[in-house]
């Protein structure tokens, strides 16, 4: 679901004609990086053609999980692959290692404990065609669409299914696995709202963490696995409740304006983190759990201009990570911290398209 926010503001296809001037100005040395991306080493493209996203790392920091909808891998949404970073290229058109059935829309994959399994999100049981994306009406809020048919499941590398983790009516989906290999966590609509839940790494003693009104997602755990960091909206009026609990009982949900919050993993401590108004989300935690990375638009003038930001844990010291005119999101270090993914649309020779970039990162 993370991925349907790069549609929403990608729309006006004219602004990306930009490219070939930013291309000019970037590091003769390091072409894909800008001169400003000090947190950048050998940044490359790992993907070529298609939405690309939600990147994940096996614990071995070896291979990813993610999610595309390149056509010309024969798919009409996305479904979920995996591949090594090392040894792989995709750029001639290559296509990666299927994890997903295929059918239905698929989301948020994450590696197993073992390297040798990875769980994602699937509408696959409710038919085996794309469900119908919300309808984008001139003037009208982005919407992000929560299918009840989703569930999360449990496929080997070769995408045999070997487990239904949720059976719950309603949105299972965005689940993430802990660095301690114990526990899950992921969001669902099990109660009516959209809120935080964890349970066992084989789908048992589920337990609801957050309980506020608001749409709580999009959530990882520290590095030491003792909390849990996500995105989230909250109300200040009435009118704005109601909205939100009137798209929500049509199965939607406008994602303009969250912020990041953590909380102890046993859904203690809830603390906001950012107040940068806008769009806050896709957080995740620096290696050494005290600072945590998100995409933010909170500086564009118009609403697709998403960079990454690094803040620290109490909420200061705000630095900014990418400085791309369009769109970066979805970062992730790899389990060993030497490594950095995350999806741009930079290099994309003026298409819509949002490929994965890796880098070495420098702290």
């Amino acid at each position: 679901m993370k991925l349907f926010i790069v549609f929403a503001f990608l729309l006006c296809s004219a602004l990306v004609s930009f490219r070939t001037t930013e291309h000019a100005i970037l590091n003769a040395s390091d072409s894909l990086r800008y001169p400003e991306e000090k947190h950048f080493k050998n940044l490359r493209q790992l993907t070529f053609g298609g939405d690309n996203a939600e990147a994940y790392w096996s614990f071995d920091s070896k291979m990813v999980s993610f999610q595309s909808n390149n056509k010309n891998w024969g798919l009409k949404c996305d479904q979920v692959f995996y591949m090594k970073t090392e040894g792989t290229d995709l750029s001639g058109g290559m296509k990666p290692a299927l994890i997903s059935t295929g059918f239905g829309r698929t989301t948020c994959s994450f590696f197993l404990p073992g390297n040798k399994t990875i769980l994602y999100a699937s509408t696959h049981l409710g038919g085996n065609d794309c469900p119908a994306e919300p309808e984008r009406k001139p003037g009208g809020k982005y919407l992000w669409p929560v299918y009840d048919s989703y569930d999360i499941f449990v496929a080997d590398l070769n995408g045999k299914m070997i487990k239904q983790l949720t059976n719950s009516p309603g949105y299972d989906a965005e689940a993430t696995v802990s660095p301690k290999k114990d526990k899950i966590v992921f969001t669902s609509t099990r109660n009516g709202d959209l809120d935080l839940y964890v349970m066992d790494i084989d789908g048992k003693n589920v337990k609801q963490i957050t309980n506020e009104l608001g749409y709580d997602g999009g959530a990882f755990f520290s590095p030491d696995g003792k909390k849990i960091v996500f995105r989230a909206s909250r109300f200040k009026t009435e009118d704005q409740k109601k909205e939100y609990l009137d798209y929500l009982k049509q199965g939607l949900v406008a994602p303009t304006a969250m912020e990041i919050f953590i909380c102890n993993a046993n859904g203690t401590g809830l603390k906001q983190i950012t107040s940068l108004g806008k769009a806050n989300w896709a957080p995740f935690y620096h290696p050494a759990g005290k600072k945590i990375i998100f995409s933010s638009n909170h500086k564009g003038t118009r609403g697709f201009e998403f960079n990454l930001y690094m803040i620290n844990e109490d909420g200061t010291g705000l630095e900014q990570i990418t400085y791309d005119k369009v769109f970066d999101s979805f970062p992730m270090f790899s389990p060993d911290g030497k490594k950095f993914i995350f999806s741009s649309n930079r290099n994309n020779g003026g298409t819509h398209d949002t490929n994965l970039f890796i880098a070495d990162w420098v702290d």
